[in-house]
């Protein structure tokens, strides 16, 4: 078998890791700028719809939408004036039936200096990839990146080195401006959270006794099941599932403990009209049949 460098893109079962093209790059520099559509901008030779590894950075701005785009295994929706950026390091795989249209930057890690890659937070993985900015946000976003993509087109009027410089200019002052927005899409998604898990919270101290179903609570909330998933996870660390069976497993053992009611009367008033399936759901959460968990308190 031939040998190959870590990042040239094999013929094995595991996920290609594709270079950062350099050689479609103006000048040869670090960076790309140009429109997204049918034509590619890197490894056209490549099935960019199969799931693929990148070693530098991705950033889509759409025009047009709604476009969906799998990162890391989690498919995202982007409309006009969305943003994704996807990092080094990680999958995603562009969509066979989607068209994609707007403008894409894609970036060597090493094009800017240290401090600035910290400053821009170009390795904040805890960050969403994808952007939804307000009106004013995105006219700015939209200005910096314009500016952007006419210093690259501008090779030719500058010294290398010069050109380079402009560049280096110009991506820092547009990443600074992505960086505010995805750390201010992280808090709004955390305060969304917050909420969302409140409201969750507070229907199920309300109704656990008569709904056990993690859809019934989404649909009157108003929340699809997966948001309903992430908040209570994020807030947590459990499903909503086992948030709702821990609530009736509390009051089933209250009940046991401080009244005298027979153990069907106890299933009963939490959800389960059949005794047999009350003892199944509290064995399997306590390992203890009612009868026993009772007996052991008296």
């Amino acid at each position: 078998m031939a040998d190959r460098t870590p990042n040239e893109p094999g013929d094995g079962d595991g996920i290609r890791t594709l270079p950062f093209p350099v050689d479609l790059s103006v000048g040869g520099v670090g960076i790309q700028v140009g429109p997204l559509g049918t034509e590619r901008l890197w490894h056209a030779d490549d099935p960019l719809e199969r799931v693929h590894r990148i070693d530098f950075h991705v950033v889509m701005l759409f025009t047009d939408g709604p476009v969906r785009h799998m990162i890391d295994f989690a498919e995202y929706e982007a409309r006009a004036g969305d943003l994704l950026w996807i990092r080094p390091g990680q999958v995603h795989r562009f969509s066979r039936t989607c068209e994609y249209r707007g403008t894409v930057l894609t970036m060597q890690p090493g094009f800017l200096p240290r401090a600035i890659v910290e400053a821009t937070g170009l390795y904040r993985y805890d960050l969403p990839p994808l952007l939804r900015p307000e009106a004013p946000q995105l006219a700015a976003v939209q200005a910096s990146l314009a500016n952007l993509q006419r210093e690259y087109e501008d090779a030719e009027t500058l010294p290398l080195s010069l050109h380079t410089s402009v560049l280096r200019h110009s991506l820092t002052a547009f990443l600074l401006r992505l960086a505010h927005l995805a750390a201010s899409s992280a808090e709004a998604a955390r305060r969304q959270a917050d909420t969302t898990f409140t409201l969750f919270r507070d229907a199920v101290e309300k109704d656990f006794a008569t709904n056990h179903s993690v859809s019934g609570y989404a649909d009157a909330l108003g929340y699809s099941r997966r948001t309903l998933v992430r908040a209570v996870r994020a807030a947590t660390g459990e499903t909503p599932k086992g948030f709702i069976d821990k609530r009736v497993v509390l009051e089933a053992k209250r009940l046991l403990a401080h009244t005298d009611l027979p153990i069907g009367r106890v299933g009963a008033a939490i959800g389960f009209p059949d005794a047999a399936n009350f003892s199944k759901f509290f064995h399997l959460h306590t390992g203890q049949t009612p009868v026993a968990f009772r007996a052991e308190l008296r």
